[in-house]
């Protein structure tokens, strides 16, 4: 055996990886030789779960205070005017509209950096300059992520708020005499909500991977970065450690997604 490689059988091959698996033992990277392949993964896992995670997070509840509103306020200009706009910029991909934010707010104005996750004159430290430094190198990137993904989660709350207004406990709740306010937020909206929890999951199961070329773009240090090295370089065990880790992002995510849904239905508790 040398560098990791061996010419023994492929099922002994495949039992003796799986058994180093289970010890949290992915291999050696080619690429950042000698470096474990867990090592080179955990240098890029936090910034992608900061970056993609907070991206996610805004996409998702912006997007439904939209749908929210806009359902509610039907025929207005919010109703009328917003849909198609975010639609239409939803059509053009991250990469794109990074690229466009890069140039337009980043070269020609020079209000935002353009590559990396910090300032390279900082070092990593828990102070008010390097955190504003991580805020304001993140500001673009969130943004393109943010921009693409926010027309979905608007119409995808819409569509479910129409068909909740026409419940009959929505109508029950009007002859009560209660406020709008409070039966659009806890009667319609929360009980829309729930076809969109899925879909929170599976995005926050694939944000390990979703802002691949987002990353590209701005050169951030996140997994997306590490797995087009990987490619470049050929790095099968760095590869197979990057797509493991998508693929339990995505089972932890179904499991909360789980959890979430017993929270949030009372009828899931009842069975």
């Amino acid at each position: 055996m040398a560098f990791g490689f061996t010419d023994a059988p492929l099922y002994q091959q495949y039992f003796t990886y799986v058994l180093h698996l289970f010890q949290g033992d992915l291999g050696i990277s080619v690429a950042y030789f000698p470096a474990n392949v867990t090592e080179v993964i955990a240098t890029g896992l936090g910034w992608t779960l900061l970056l993609s995670g907070i991206a996610v997070i805004i996409a998702f509840s912006l997007g439904t205070a939209l749908g929210v509103v806009a359902t509610w306020r039907r025929g207005g200009w919010l109703d009328s005017v917003m849909p198609p706009v975010l639609i239409f910029l939803g059509a053009f991909p991250y990469f794109w509209l990074a690229m466009v934010l890069l140039y337009a707010l980043g070269f020609v104005f020079g209000i935002f950096p353009l590559r990396h996750a910090y300032s390279d004159t900082l070092a990593p430290a828990l102070s008010g300059e390097f955190i504003f430094s991580v805020v304001q190198h993140m500001v673009l990137p969130v943004a393109a992520i943010v921009i693409a993904s926010l027309g979905g989660w608007m119409l995808s709350m819409r569509s479910t708020m129409v068909g909740v207004l026409a419940e009959d406990y929505i109508t029950m709740a009007n002859a009560k005499g209660l406020s709008q306010k409070r039966i659009m937020f806890h009667y319609a909206a929360r009980n829309a909500l729930l076809p969109n929890i899925t879909g929170f999951g599976m995005a926050l199961g694939f944000v390990l991977s979703g802002s691949l070329l987002t990353e590209i773009v701005f050169s951030y240090p996140g997994q997306g970065y590490l797995l087009i090295q990987a490619v470049r370089n050929q790095d099968y065990p760095l590869m197979q450690g990057i797509f493991l880790t998508i693929t339990l992002a995505v089972l932890a995510a179904n499991l909360l997604v789980d959890v979430l849904y017993v929270w949030l239905d009372p009828r899931t508790r009842a069975r």
